[in-house]
């Protein structure tokens, strides 16, 4: 039986892959939006503290590669391209390859674990303009169903952080256990279940841990101070476990499926700054990247959406 897709794309919001690259990407994601130079300059600055580039482009075509493997062992030999919103392979050129290769219709994989206006719907109206703007038959995108419930993404979470937790000092089950996930402006996280998801994940993740002592907390925040963004920032949190006289505090970035710079940067500098500022060793359990349970569950996915059509 002939299948329904013949590839999988797997999508994404790219970065820069080089120093050069930098400004040229932030000038990208920008784009029709009224930012301050100073604040481009500073996000800059975060890429440059990092090694002048993104790992995320890099980890996304592991990705694609470890799923790929993973489904051709299970019988579906498809190939797995990957497009991205603000680097290369852009969207459009990934579409064209695709056309090239003899592919017209294939399955997308939106690589955001909760579901916002930022994430799901803009990824697929920008595949949806790339489609339209193409002047060549560029394939037709299905999209994978969400994931931030599914049993494996769960035990992803729970392998990386019960990692960090055996590296604690302080007694398994009181070291204090904070997901966090990029921040949304209030009105934007009201008209999706971003949010609910989020909590979903975080609350399936500590029950599958046994751990009691967790919160969710937010960061990345961006935008002017005045304007209402998602609660409690993480930097509020770090502060209060302080004054709670917390020692060492487990850092769970949920909302992120790769190492990139709101986890290098927001994390791995500036929120381990304020903590040891604070008497606080901050511990951060990696992203999911291609971890092999993470790209089981890609391919879990796939494979149960390619069977359902």
């Amino acid at each position: 039986m002939p299948q329904p897709y013949q590839a999988i794309l797997l999508i994404t919001f790219g970065g820069p892959t080089s120093p050069a690259e930098i400004r040229p990407f932030l000038a990208r994601v920008t784009a029709g939006r009224e930012i301050p130079a100073a604040r481009l300059e500073e996000v800059a600055r975060h890429y440059q503290a990092v090694g002048g580039k993104s790992p995320l482009n890099e980890i996304t075509f592991r990705q694609a590669r470890a799923v790929r493997e993973l489904l051709a062992q299970q019988g579906l030999d498809l190939p797995v391209y990957t497009g991205m919103r603000n680097s290369r392979p852009l969207f459009s050129e990934t579409l064209r390859r695709m056309h090239e290769d003899g592919i017209s219709r294939a399955l997308g994989f939106i690589l955001s674990s909760h579901r916002s206006e930022a994430s799901w719907e803009r990824y697929q109206e920008n595949i949806a303009a790339a489609r339209a703007e193409s002047a060549e038959p560029v394939p037709e995108i299905a999209y994978c169903p969400q994931w931030f419930d599914h049993p494996l993404f769960i035990q992803t979470w729970v392998e990386l952080i019960s990692e960090e937790l055996a590296r604690a000092t302080t007694e398994r089950g009181a070291a204090p256990l904070v997901f966090t996930a990029h921040s949304l402006p209030a009105a934007m996280a009201a008209r999706s279940p971003y949010a609910e998801q989020l909590e979903t994940s975080t609350r399936m993740i500590a029950a599958a841990l046994g751990h009691t002592n967790w919160t969710v907390a937010y960061q990345s925040r961006s935008g002017k101070p005045s304007d209402a963004w998602l609660e409690p920032d993480l930097v509020e949190v770090i502060r209060d476990q302080a004054s709670r006289g917390t020692k060492e505090l487990i850092v769970a970035p949920v909302g992120f499926v790769c190492d990139h710079v709101e986890v290098l940067y927001d994390l791995d500098i500036e929120a381990k700054r304020i903590a040891q500022e604070s008497g606080i060793e901050l511990i951060r359990a990696s992203c999911p990247n291609d971890h092999p349970t993470f790209i089981r569950m890609i391919a879990d996915v796939v494979a149960t959406r390619m069977a359902q059509s």
